[in-house]
């Protein structure tokens, strides 16, 4: 894959007195800030010709590719340049779902300390306390009701919610609709988890249709 060198001018870029940029590094699907890196025009250039990542390494002084020891390549989907053309937004496939060279999925995974597991689009985040409450239950928890139940209990409260948002439509009710869709995606996620398929499966296929 290729990507188009007409996309991001490489001579419309301001590179600092180092002849540097910095990329930020973010999952094209669920908006997750995966790192942070300089680039030259040596790699930029480099990225737009191979579709992958590179960057130039300041205490090397060298290009390196990304992922071309540890196999967790990034796949090129767009590249921006920010108002005043001194920084870029590569959004990317990650291959392995991890972008640190300490193993965590995004550099961005510490908060006073502790890992964390890093932020990205309410939905996703959403899906991940579904996932927790699955893995270690919580006394009291809905979503382990929920869970426990199976399909009968998931399925049902699905229809029921289906229904409400039809309803809420018929009404022309805004803030109802808005709501109504809110419950009925969480189940949805629930019937996700519950069947073990990841939300970026689902976004997947949402971006091969658009």
């Amino acid at each position: 894959m290729s990507l188009s060198k007409t996309a991001v001018p490489l001579d419309v870029i301001r590179y600092n007195e180092q002849g540097l940029v910095p990329a930020i590094v973010q999952d094209y699907l669920d908006g997750t800030v995966l790192m942070m890196a300089w680039m030259n025009v040596d790699s930029l250039q480099k990225t737009l010709e191979t579709g992958e990542t590179w960057f130039w390494s300041r205490s090397r002084q060298e290009l390196w590719h990304k992922g071309a020891s540890s196999g967790h390549l990034q796949k090129v989907q767009t590249i921006r340049y920010d108002c005043d053309s001194d920084a870029l937004l590569v959004t990317v496939e990650q291959v392995g779902d991890v972008a640190c060279h300490t193993g965590e999925r995004s550099c961005f995974h510490q908060v006073d300390g502790q890992i964390q597991t890093p932020m990205a689009d309410t939905l996703s985040q959403v899906f991940a306390v579904i996932c927790d409450r699955q893995a270690h239950p919580k006394e009291g928890s809905y979503t382990n009701k929920l869970l426990t139940g199976g399909d009968n209990a998931i399925l049902k409260k699905i229809g029921e919610e289906s229904a409400e948002v039809v309803m809420a439509c018929k009404d022309d009710n805004p803030d109802a609709i808005a709501g109504e869709v809110a419950d009925l995606l969480y189940h949805t996620l629930v019937a996700l988890a519950h069947h073990q398929v990841d939300i970026k499966a689902v976004y997947q296929k949402l971006q091969a249709r658009r």
